[in-house]
This record gives C-alpha cells, sequence and structure tokens, in this order.
C-alpha cells in the first residue's frame, strides 16, 4: 500500500470516529427528547376505586409515569369495554394492538396455568411474604418465564391483601350447603369450588351487582368490605364470609407488551418499574386504611351478618386446592418450576411469620 493510500485512510478514520464521537451526545439527546404515547386497557369498571381510579390505580399509574418522565410516556387508560372486553386484554397487550393492560394474571390461567401464582393461589401467601419471593425469591424471574412466549412482561402493581370468602344470600353451614350454589368467583378458587358441587361463574366487576341482585347467582365474591360496599353488595345479599381461604394475596398486575418496553431508554424502563413498586404499596395500604371501618358500617348499619365457614368446609377446600395444584403440576413443567418455587418460600417464610407476626398478634389479643 503506498504511503499516500495509508495517509488518506488514517485522516478519514480519524475523521468517522470524532464525526461519530460528536453525535453520540446528540443521539442521546434525540432519544431523551422522544415522546412515547401509550394505551393501557383494562378489566376493570369505569370510576371503580383501588383498580381503576384513586391512589395505586390504573389512572394513577399513568399519572405518575407522566409526571416522572415529564411527558415524554404518555399512557392513555381506557376502561374494560372502552377499547376491548374486559378479559382480552391479555391479548391486545401481547399481539401489540395497546402496551399496556391493567388486571391480573389469574385471568390468563387459560393461557398458562402457572399465570395464576402471579396473583394468588389458595392458602398461598400473604403480602409480605408474597412480595419477598418476588423480589428475592425469584418470583419476578419466573413470572419473565411464564410470559417470555406471549411476548409480554408483568410486575404488581397492587395488592388487596386477604381478601373475604364472599356474599352469599343464605348461609353456608356444612359442605352440603354449597352444592348447586351459583356463585361469582374467578381463578383457580372457582375450580376448587366447583369440586364441591358449586356452580361457578366468572362476571366483570360491573356485572356482579345486578347478577347477585337479579338472583341470577346465589353469591360472589369480589375483594374485601371497602370495595365491595362500592359495588352495594350488601343490598343483594347479607351473608358476609371471611377470611379469604382463596386470595390471601390478591396481587394487581401492569402487563407490558416486551418490544414496546424494550423500546423505552433506560431511564424510562426504570420509571415504569419504580411506579409500579410504589403503586403496589400505595394500594395495599389503601385497604389496610379503609377495610376495617367499611366492615363496622356493613355490620352495624346495613344489617350484614358475618360468618366464618367451618373447619370442615376449609379442611374440604385444602385437600381439593393441593391436589389440583399437584396434577397441574404434574402436567407441565413450567407449572412445576412454579410452583416448587412458591412454595418452598412459603415454607420458610411461614416459619418465620409464626415467630414474628403470629406471635406478636397472638399475644396481643391474650392482653387485650
Amino acid at each position: 500500500m503506498s504511503t499516500s493510500r495509508r495517509k488518506f485512510l488514517k485522516v478519514g478514520l480519524a475523521g468517522a470516529v470524532s464525526a461519530s464521537a460528536l453525535g453520540a451526545p446528540a443521539i442521546l439527546k434525540a432519544q431523551s427528547d422522544r415522546t412515547f404515547n401509550w394505551r393501557m386497557t383494562t378489566t376493570w369498571p369505569s370510576g371503580i376505586p383501588f383498580y381503576q381510579s384513586g391512589p395505586g390505580s390504573a389512572e394513577d399509574i399513568a399519572a405518575k409515569i407522566r409526571e416522572a418522565s415529564d411527558g415524554r410516556l404518555n399512557i392513555q387508560v381506557y376502561s374494560a369495554g372502552e377499547l376491548v372486553p374486559a378479559f382480552e386484554g391479555f391479548d391486545a397487550c401481547s399481539e401489540g394492538i395497546v402496551e399496556m393492560n391493567h388486571g391480573c394474571s389469574y385471568y390468563w390461567g387459560g393461557k398458562s396455568f402457572a399465570s395464576q401464582y402471579f396473583t394468588t393461589v389458595p392458602f398461598g401467601m400473604t403480602f409480605q411474604g408474597f412480595n419477598a419471593w418476588l423480589s428475592h425469591g425469584g418470583g419476578q424471574e419466573l413470572w419473565d418465564e411464564t410470559y417470555e412466549r406471549f411476548g409480554v412482561m408483568g410486575l404488581p402493581v397492587g395488592c388487596t391483601g386477604v381478601q373475604m370468602v364472599g356474599w352469599f344470600r343464605e348461609p353456608i353451614e356444612t359442605v352440603d350447603d354449597l352444592d348447586g350454589v351459583r356463585m361469582r368467583i374467578p381463578g383457580l378458587a372457582g375450580r376448587i369450588y366447583e369440586q364441591l358441587g358449586v356452580n361457578v361463574s366468572l362476571l366483570p366487576g360491573g356485572e356482579i351487582f345486578p347478577a347477585l341482585e337479579r338472583g341470577v347467582i346465589d353469591a360472589a365474591e369480589w375483594v374485601g368490605p371497602y370495595l365491595d360496599r362500592r359495588l352495594g353488595l350488601h343490598r343483594a345479599a347479607k351473608h358476609y364470609y371471611a377470611s379469604g381461604w382463596h386470595e390471601p394475596c390478591t396481587t394487581s398486575e401492569l402487563l407490558i407488551n416486551k418490544r414496546a418496553f424494550e423500546s423505552l431508554p433506560s431511564d424510562l424502563k426504570a420509571i415504569v418499574r419504580s411506579v409500579a413498586a410504589q403503586c403496589n404499596l400505595l394500594s395495599h395500604t389503601l385497604l389496610e386504611q379503609e377495610n376495617g371501618p367499611a366492615l363496622d358500617d356493613l355490620i352495624n348499619n346495613h344489617g350484614v351478618t358475618l360468618h366464618q365457614f367451618s373447619d370442615d368446609i376449609i379442611d374440604r377446600l385444602r385437600e381439593a386446592t393441593f391436589d389440583t395444584l399437584e396434577t397441574e403440576a404434574n402436567r407441565d413443567s413450567m407449572v412445576r418450576k412454579v410452583h416448587d418455587s412458591f412454595f418452598a418460600f412459603k415454607e420458610k417464610h411461614d416459619h418465620w411469620n409464626a415467630i414474628s407476626e403470629g406471635e406478636f398478634q397472638t399475644r396481643l389479643r391474650d392482653n387485650a
């Protein structure tokens, strides 16, 4: 190669490197200035607190992300039926029709049984243990793995804590009393109830009260005192049962199209994750504040009678639950992976919880 040729290449290469270096800040600035306009569907009725509006809700998530991103990530929220039907948000998000959906992962149990563990499973963990598993016990990684083939990812964005068993038009005293009862209840719990003779239906939140009031169903489960009162369920049934064997830690899900998420700059990704974590705590503490006064109001001012299922009923439900979970885990390696991780973590956490929270509560009651 001639001397002049080498000189030309050296100067040209240096110029290219210099141009690239000079261009990098411009590229980064262009990325930081880019605005993203997303859509979020939900499974919830318009205006319903906790889920659709108010602290920690879908609308609150969108507002917090918009504020934290200085308007660079704007999310338009659509309640159930406004853009897609209540239970079609997963498909809409998976197919890229929308970028986000706010719901609960157990609604997608027909696509992957393992998805239900990331909302809650009967006789599972409560808020502290469940979130410890997600954050430190490999639960979030398993959630990601479960959803990988659908092109989506899920984040926890809310938790009701332990839910109530639900509302019944007639009292339930024995296992036989459940036979033939028509009940609205989602997820794995519905499948368990069916083994005890319950006729199960899954209705969106906005359809529960009219169905119960008209006698289309005999019983309904929603959340707990504060949100159940908002739906008016106490006007359609007076027998209220505690406490939720079926949903000890019902966790809301922010479902995100993975390709859309990966298109975000790193700071916007961090904002989405941070807001999700904040709302997960905000929503849980909201219900911790509101449920006690709401329950007192229902009992003292609305003629509601509080009950508990008998030990015989709980024993039958527990037996049916673990038979079902083992059957599904034996059918699917992903379910087995999630199931074993979940309950191994639960066993360790239960030991500590019994010593800490359990002992504290027992001694507190004894000294009352």
